[in-house]
């Protein structure tokens, strides 16, 4: 309470004991137990409230959930029957299980519609690209072949010569270049063979010799010189050729995909080889290689585009790079295949059944078949009706899925009103109230959008889980439909409670929507479902999370004033300063709005520590004094030196009504404004059943005056300088309580020590306790201290030390110089 005049702030603290609040060694408040039991314990009637609506919520639930129930023959397939039936005339009629079995066998077997992948292609020609840039390289390491014209040493002469080893060549040339003897000559007309030579060197050196004579010894030389060149470098890249088997030169028989015949292909063969290569591998492409083709047929299909295409030499070269370059390049289309597949399904003839009047449908103990059952409910002699078993069985597991929400709302959120309970029982009704309406996606994500924001986490999430359970045993619902839509509604219902914006609850929409859909994706994928035909239906389903989500939002503001429900997001917009209420606040009461700023400080900080409902506890303190308004003047802190107005009224129980009225106009105020009752409670709450002892000490003294006079007085009521309460009937509500009283008694102490403001905050808090204002509030002896404490911390912070300036003004110049 904010006090009408100067003196009362120093009344109301000495008007209790002096003696600092102390808690005892054992740990006991000294509060008695039995008032904060006494508020969780139900009465008679609200008991027997609970447990109709109980049956209530379970009947309801059974039977809006559980239409399968309703219209299920007792007659059905797999059942046998109680005896034997006959046609009561003759008929024909589709057995639509047994046509369907059909349709589904024929969709599993229609032939897969294959389609040339062009991502497999491209690495199939990145890959043989790589191998012939591999073979440039290696015969770049060999030189140019062949490395002379073929006029002076023939092909395979030169072939012979580079790969020769070093004998063998020393041999030829030492031969070559010796000049031959009359009877050398001779003996070579009558026989041109070399004595030691084979055929290759004999041929060798034949040339050799024969273009020696052609020449003069700089241009032998020279031809001397260019074969020691290509012979080094031909060493030097055959010794780089793969010899051990590597993934990325090898096919999968295991061959080397580059031999020695690589080097010796002349370089318009390997030309050749290289553009036919990529063309033959263009042509297997086209066909297309199907998966699981067996290795044999892509062997020797290979080899027929090879051979007679490259150049001779070069065919094994090209069978072994396009074998380890190839591999399936066919996928299946499942667009296609799916058209196939549906069209092998619609040209299944319907299953018929036919039967002549009289004749026996079935027997009596047989088991009913598909074709049995088509003409049985044909005949309406299914036994078509409510399965009252399974209905009162549903009905058990409904009954379980409440008790288990009972328990958790009994944990996370016991002061439920019933009003909440209907709410909750509308929103689980909401979901296969849509799904009989056939919409194509559960609501889940906006019930546990709106349970989670209205009532916390884990009411949020129970809902939706329960709910999961029970929609598959009363309804038909896809899997994938279901699953995609609890995940979504648990992630709604976790991150609703957390939420503090609409904006943030905006972006929780659009990540339900991105797993909405992701998951459905996956759950169909998993199943066997095409990944390209269900691209299309991922992108409405997640938008179909976002929609839901977005509706939740769209309606909770509506729900939130129809049921006086108090959120997160919606305290925290009431606590916005240009909220209309207080904006008139701070313009017609700037004093009492500055009050109320610092009660919000203390209270926020001690609500904090305590572990309350913060938000509630700002937004309810900056409306607890709107019923000043009524009369500014009345209250000192918006006189700004003025007179005091009860000075001029000199009539204490005028200046009491004065004062108490600021709570009942309050309340008035904050019907008008359509606040939430959680927040209204703030106004009569904080000053409970408190005495205005200012003017109540006032009243006593003109009483006592006038008696002494001989003046005949009327006896003074109590009432009618008493607040009308209720006393704090929350820990949120005990807390502002507090900080109201505390408020004044802080801002007047200057240069006092914590130790000093500590003590008087502990007078006051316990002045408030031995009044028995806090009793019901729930609020323990430790943690009046602990709220003692914090306010001395938050009063430590706003009343930090300043820097003291010097009270005559220094001269700028003056100063500069002296720097």
């Amino acid at each position: 309470m904010s006090s009408s005049h100067p003196s009362l702030r120093k009344l109301l603290p000495s008007t209790r004991s002096s003696q600092p609040l102390t808690v005892s060694s054992n740990g006991s408040s000294g509060q008695p137990n039995g008032q904060t039991v006494s508020k969780l314990k139900m009465s008679p009637g609200s008991a027997s409230r609970s447990y109709l609506l109980v049956a209530v919520t379970v009947a309801s639930l059974t039977s809006v959930i559980g239409h399968r129930f309703y219209n299920a023959p007792k007659l059905d397939v797999g059942k046998a029957a109680p005896q034997t039936i006959f046609a009561p005339a003759a008929t024909t009629v589709e057995d639509t299980k047994a046509t369907e079995e059909k349709r589904k066998v024929a969709r599993k077997e229609a032939t897969s519609v294959l389609m040339l992948d062009p991502l497999i292609n491209e690495r199939i020609e990145q890959t043989i690209q790589q191998h012939l840039n591999q073979g440039n390289e290696l015969r770049q390491l060999a030189g140019s072949f062949p490395f002379a014209k073929t006029a002076i040493l023939s092909l395979p002469v030169q072939t012979y010569l580079r790969q020769a080893s070093a004998q063998d060549w020393n041999q030829i040339a030492t031969a070559a270049n010796r000049v031959p003897t009359r009877l050398e000559i001779a003996a070579a007309r009558r026989e041109p063979k070399t004595v030691g030579l084979d055929a290759n060197q004999q041929k060798a050196f034949t040339e050799l010799r024969s273009y020696r004579r052609t020449v003069d010894a700089t241009g032998y030389s020279t031809l001397v010189e260019a074969i020691t060149r290509a012979r080094s470098r031909y060493v030097v890249a055959f010794k780089s050729l793969p010899q051990a088997p590597a993934p990325e030169t090898i096919n999968p028989v295991g061959k080397p995909v580059y031999n020695a015949s690589l080097l010796n292909l002349t370089d318009p063969e390997w030309r050749q080889t290289q553009t036919r290569t990529l063309q033959a591998a263009d042509r297997i492409l086209a066909q297309g290689i199907p998966t699981g083709l067996p290795q044999s047929i892509l062997d020797e299909a290979v080899k027929l585009q090879v051979k007679d295409w490259v150049p001779a030499e070069a065919e094994t070269i090209a069978t072994n790079m396009l074998l380890a370059s190839l591999q399936p390049n066919l996928v299946r289309d499942e667009i296609q295949t799916r058209l196939m597949a549906e069209r092998a399904a619609q040209d299944v003839k319907p299953e018929m059944v036919s039967i002549r009047q009289g004749e026996a449908i079935v027997h009596a103990g047989e088991t009913i078949t598909t074709a049995d059952f088509a003409l049985l409910d044909d005949f309406k002699l299914s036994r078509r009706g409510v399965d009252w078993v399974g209905l009162m069985g549903f009905g058990i597991v409904i009954g379980g899925a409440v008790g288990v929400y009972w328990l958790l709302e009994r944990r996370f959120h016991p002061g439920m009103r019933c009003r909440d309970r209907v709410l909750i029982v509308l929103l689980t009704l909401s979901t296969p109230v849509l799904l009989a309406l056939h919409v194509p996606s559960t609501n889940l994500p906006a019930v546990g959008l709106l349970v989670g924001s209205f009532y916390g986490s884990p009411l949020g999430v129970a809902v939706a889980v329960l709910l999961t359970f029970c929609l598959p045993i009363g309804t038909v619902l896809p899997v994938s439909h279901l699953l995609s839509s609890t995940v979504g509604g648990i992630l709604c219902g976790f991150m609703a409670g957390r939420l503090r914006s609409r904006e943030e609850l905006a972006l929780l929409g659009a990540g339900v929507g991105v797993v909405q859909g992701v998951l459905y994706l996956l759950f169909n994928v998993v199943s066997g479902a095409g990944l390209y035909t269900l691209l299309g239906s991922t992108v409405i389903h997640g938008l179909i999370g976002l929609a839901w989500s977005i509706v939740a939002i769209g309606i909770s503001p509506y729900l939130e004033q129809l049921f006086d429900l108090v959120t997160t997001i919606r305290l925290v917009e009431l606590a916005n300063p240009n909220r209309p209420l207080l904006k008139q606040l701070a313009a017609k009461t700037p004093g009492t709005f500055q009050h109320t700023l610092f009660v919000a400080t203390l209270a926020e900080a001690a609500a904090r520590s305590l572990g309350c409902n913060v938000e509630l506890v700002r937004a309810g303190t900056l409306y607890h004094d709107i019923g000043k308004m009524h009369d500014p003047l009345g209250f000192i802190e918006n006189q700004m030196g003025g007179p005091n107005k009860h000075d001029l009224i000199d009539n204490p129980w005028k200046s009491a009504e004065i004062i108490k009225k600021h709570v009942s106009e309050g309340i008035v105020m904050a019907r008008k404004y359509r606040l939430p009752k959680a927040v209204q409670s703030f106004i009569p709450e904080h000053q409970g059943t408190m005495m205005i002892a200012y003017f109540y000490h006032q009243a006593q003294q003109r009483v006592q005056d006038g008696l002494a006079q001989g003046k005949s007085m009327p006896p003074i009521k109590e009432a009618e300088f008493q607040y009308d309460g209720p006393a704090p009937q929350s820990r949120e509500t005990g807390i502002v309580m507090l900080a109201d009283s505390c408020e004044a008694a802080l801002r007047s102490l200057k240069d006092a020590t914590p130790k000093e403001a500590l003590s008087m905050i502990n007078k006051i808090l316990r002045a408030r306790w031995q009044d028995k204002q806090l009793i019901e509030s729930g609020l323990t002896r430790e943690e009046m201290s602990q709220i003692a404490a914090v306010f001395v911390e938050v009063w430590q912070q706003s009343n930090h030390q300043r820097i003291a300036y010097p009270s005559k003004p220094v001269s700028i110049q003056s100063s500069a110089s002296k720097v």
